[in-house]
């Protein structure tokens, strides 16, 4: 929806293109991850009624609604509101993504409590834990989104005894530069 999605990319090449831009790449990603047997794919939409009733997104995927709050709380959310058992957030804006590296994502989380999967921007495309014990309340709280600073926020709200693996750094699109710089090299 154009506004609601990718907005620093909008500002750069138009709201209606950037959520073309990101619908296109969203089904993609989705297509891609929702084929494979090893996981179930949940989409976690928002605005919650909007995105529940969406005509856009496969009806055959499980559908959660996100809920208020920023990027954190949202995810928090996720995080807390499945039975026990690993889960991998991905971005929806991270061209890159491939099978490959959300089995590598699970597999790290065999001897790992938490795994991220670091952006080149300082932030991350993907985030899981082991989810063995309750999602750490403070967890999330006090990340400095958008920034060079978003990954190491959120490490350091996690627990100091827990084991965090990284995978690997892909590039994600937040503006027209990275898009024009991402394009280049494909």
């Amino acid at each position: 929806m154009p506004g609601r999605v990718k907005t620093r990319l909008g500002r750069d090449m138009g709201m209606t293109a950037s959520a073309r831009w990101f619908r296109h790449q969203a089904l993609r990603l989705i297509r891609s991850m929702a084929s494979d047997r090893r996981w179930q794919t949940i989409l976690a939409v928002a605005p919650d009624r909007t995105g529940l009733e969406s005509r856009v997104w496969p009806l055959n995927l499980t559908r959660w609604p996100q809920g208020q709050g920023d990027l954190g709380a949202r995810m928090g959310r996720v995080f807390r509101g499945f039975p026990p058992g690993p889960i991998v957030i991905v971005g929806a804006d991270i061209p890159d993504i491939t099978r490959e590296l959300i089995d590598s994502a699970f597999r790290a989380l065999g001897d790992h409590d938490a795994v991220f999967g670091p952006a080149e921007d300082g932030g991350y495309w993907l985030v899981g834990m082991k989810r063995t014990r309750q999602t750490p309340p403070g967890f999330m709280k006090g990340v400095r989104w958008s920034s060079d600073h978003t990954l190491s926020d959120t490490i350091a709200s996690l627990p100091a005894d827990w084991r965090i693996a990284q995978i690997d750094t892909v590039p994600d699109i937040d503006t027209l530069a990275d898009l024009r710089a991402y394009e280049a090299i494909r």
